[in-house]
């Protein structure tokens, strides 16, 4: 009997001690949850543990401590000592409790009164209303973030219906480009949504910046040292950056010329470094054109004094021009570029004999335009380019197919079998041309690969290669002469949204939903640079004509330009008020022009980062835009149907004969006054467009019935 009891004992005798300890822990446990508020993970879990409310009152915060600390110490030990139940419960509630902790953030204040913040909002909007006129546009301007931050302490305390009410009484105040956030704020049904929003991290991550003249800003700071401001001088202290300058105010047009980004103005500082704007010097074509020397002769050989001299060969005087050195050029071995093999600098001859029968273009003399329709696509032409000969054209679908159009009556011909290459005079001049198999030529060629819609094409500018972009999150490297994959880039872990080739080639950019654009080079797998600085998925990049440059634009409504060799961020530009989807340089690589879906082209210095002008015209987002080959004249169109050409020429001179300061803009819109024609499509939004080498605009559009 007894030893039947002993073993009893033995396997029992620490139950009651196990017991007190599991329940000790599960209240220190839902103590934490009542800390944080987390009311329906504490009721659940008191239901199934069948565990009393009222029992936490013995529990003390030196006992939730204690536990907390012996768990961390377990776990560092690599001993499994915690109780099943209550390590199931803290892997469940961890997230939570993280979340909870990074909502008291927001809140910041133990005692929280949500009228206090909304009665401070009132006096603060009274005083902007009642300020001088001459101060009333910059003072304005302090609104919007700080209404945004009052809305995001209010949900966080989940008073969700309160804050909802906060930003339905108020929004009214605030212009139309900010209308568009608050609405995606309203969609917000859950405290712990807050953790997950764009326009959260982007405030949580970068100070508001706003521009202000030093007067106002001196107006403002005198106003939230009252003593019932103290909430408000709080937020401004945390979440506000203000860069102030000398002068008088800026005017309603001034203020809003800049504003509508996530992250208000661009700093000044954002915008010092130098870019070296300007275009790498061309290879001297003469030397590959001209024959090498003969040996010299002596003229006075007494076997031969009657021979007549020989004459010299004369120079090309469309070769001989030599390029100018740009003083704003950067060397041309700051970046590694590719020797251009005898092939490459044919392929450039030839352009540069194209260009020299190029048609100038004026206000006078318009270019000729040519609309290619695409017709019976079952999913829809998601992009479209052309070549920079201007011979194919590449369209990607939703299908996640990538097809190739012949644009001349020559067929896209394949690579010879091995045996026939290898019987072939590689010295022979029309090598290229004999590689091909004239039996293979197709005037169409479609291709497979990708498992999601393809949303940009880019052709190499040797027109061997095209790349591709897509939904899978993988880029492909095509060769048009075995007409197959060659190479699959992966980097990114979101939708790829668009890629681009170098001028130069050998490199391209892509940019992603990931929120970074990243650099890439034809023989690595790897990307050599990743540039990080937007705060929402990059939609469009586009290369600098000196390939030492990329642009950027996102749909946290900036502009950015990046240093290919140090990856830096060395220009930002804001004034947008929505997502940026176009980008494209002038001829000069001084100024850059972006469209947006809020309907405007934005004209840009990269020589200081300034606004030059906003073009308005478009009534639907604009997709594509693009300068004539001499860069006199810019071309734009959109979903409106429409493709607008504006005087391009005469806009950068009137810019630069009366310049503009950056914190400064002109006080009237006279984008009319630039703009030459506007040529309606019948029913086909544009896609794509393009200036060949003579300067004749192509088209690109999709037929919707």
């Amino acid at each position: 009997m007894s030893v039947e009891v002993t073993n009893i004992n033995g396997g029992n005798g620490n139950e009651a001690p196990a017991q007190s300890q599991d329940k000790r822990e599960l209240l220190c446990l839902l103590k934490l949850l009542r800390k944080y508020q987390l009311k329906g993970t504490e009721e659940l879990l008191c239901q199934e543990a069948n565990v009393s409310s009222s029992d936490l009152a013995s529990i003390c915060e030196s006992d939730v401590k204690s536990v907390l600390n012996a768990a961390l110490t377990s776990s560092d030990d690599g001993h499994d000592v915690k109780p099943a139940l209550a390590q199931a419960s803290a892997s469940e509630v961890k997230a939570e409790v993280n979340a909870a902790e990074a909502l008291a953030k927001f809140i910041g204040d133990d005692d929280f009164d949500a009228q206090q913040y909304e009665q401070a909002y009132e006096e603060l909007r009274t005083f902007v209303e009642d300020s001088l006129d001459i101060y009333k546009h910059e003072l304005s301007m302090v609104l919007y973030p700080i209404l945004v931050q009052i809305y995001f302490k209010i949900l966080a305390s989940r008073q969700v219906e309160k804050a909802r009410g906060f930003i339905e009484k108020y929004k009214s105040d605030l212009d139309g480009y900010y209308i568009e956030g608050l609405f995606n704020l309203l969609l917000i049904s859950k405290p712990e949504e807050l953790l997950e929003n764009d326009l959260v991290t982007a405030m949580e991550t970068d100070k508001f910046v706003i521009r202000m003249s030093r007067d106002a800003h001196s107006l403002f700071k005198r106003h939230i040292q009252d003593r019932r401001q103290e909430v408000v001088a709080d937020i401004v202290s945390k979440y506000l950056h203000f860069d102030t300058y000398e002068g008088m105010a800026r005017n309603k047009l001034q203020c809003v010329a800049t504003a509508g980004s996530h992250i208000g103005d661009a700093k000044r500082q954002d915008n010092k470094i130098r870019v070296y704007y300007g275009l790498l010097k061309e290879v001297d074509f003469q030397t590959l054109t001209t024959p090498a020397p003969a040996p010299e002769e002596e003229d006075d050989d007494p076997d031969a004094p009657d021979r007549p001299k020989k004459k010299k060969p004369k120079k090309d005087p469309l070769l001989s021009k030599k390029s100018k050195s740009d003083p704003n050029a950067p060397a041309i071995d700051r970046i590694p570029l590719p020797e251009l093999k005898d092939a490459d600098k044919l392929l450039k001859l030839k352009a540069l004999r194209e260009a020299s029968k190029r048609l100038p273009l004026n206000k006078d003399q318009l270019p000729s335009a040519v609309f290619y329709t695409v017709l019976n696509s079952s999913q829809g032409v998601t992009c479209a380019e052309i070549s920079d000969d201007s011979t194919m054209l590449a369209c990607g679908f939703g299908d996640s197919t990538v097809r190739i159009w012949s644009l001349t009556p020559a067929k896209l011909r394949a690579l010879k079998e091995a045996d026939a290459l290898r019987e072939l005079d590689k010295e022979s001049a029309d090598i290229n041309a004999r590689m091909l198999d004239e039996r293979s030529g197709e005037m169409t060629r479609t291709f497979l690969g990708h498992t999601g819609p393809v949303y940009r094409c880019a052709f190499a500018p040797e027109m061997n290669l095209l790349l591709s972009c897509s939904e899978d999150s993988t880029i492909r490297l095509w060769s048009l002469l075995t007409w197959s994959c060659v190479v699959t880039y992966r980097g990114h872990v979101y939708p790829v949204w668009d890629v681009r080739f170098a001028p130069h080639g050998y490199y391209f950019v892509s940019c992603s939903f990931d929120k970074t654009a990243r650099l890439w080079s034809t023989d690595s797998n790897q990307a050599l640079r990743v540039f990080v600085g937007h705060l929402s998925d990059v939609d469009c990049v586009q290369f600098h004509p000196n390939s030492n440059y990329v642009a950027t634009g996102s749909s946290d409504r900036t502009v950015r330009l990046w240093d290919a060799l140090t990856g830096q961020s060395v220009r930002l530009m804001t004034g947008h008020k929505g997502t940026v989807s176009t980008l494209a340089f002038s001829a000069c690589g001084r100024y850059l022009a972006s469209g947006s879906v809020d309907h405007n082209i934005i004209i840009w210095d990269l020589s200081s980062g300034s606004l030059v002008t906003t073009l308005l015209r478009h009534t639907s987002s604009v997709s594509t835009i693009t300068f004539s080959r001499d860069g006199t004249l810019l071309a734009a169109a959109g979903l409106d149907n429409n493709l607008t050409l504006w005087d391009f020429q005469r806009l950068t001179e009137d810019y630069l004969s009366n310049h503009i300061t950056v914190s400064h803009h002109q006080d009237e819109n006279d984008e009319d006054v630039y703009l030459l024609r506007t040529f309606p499509s019948k029913n086909s939004p544009f896609v794509a467009l393009h200036f060949t080498r003579r300067n004749l605009l192509m088209c690109v559009g999709l037929f919707k019935s």
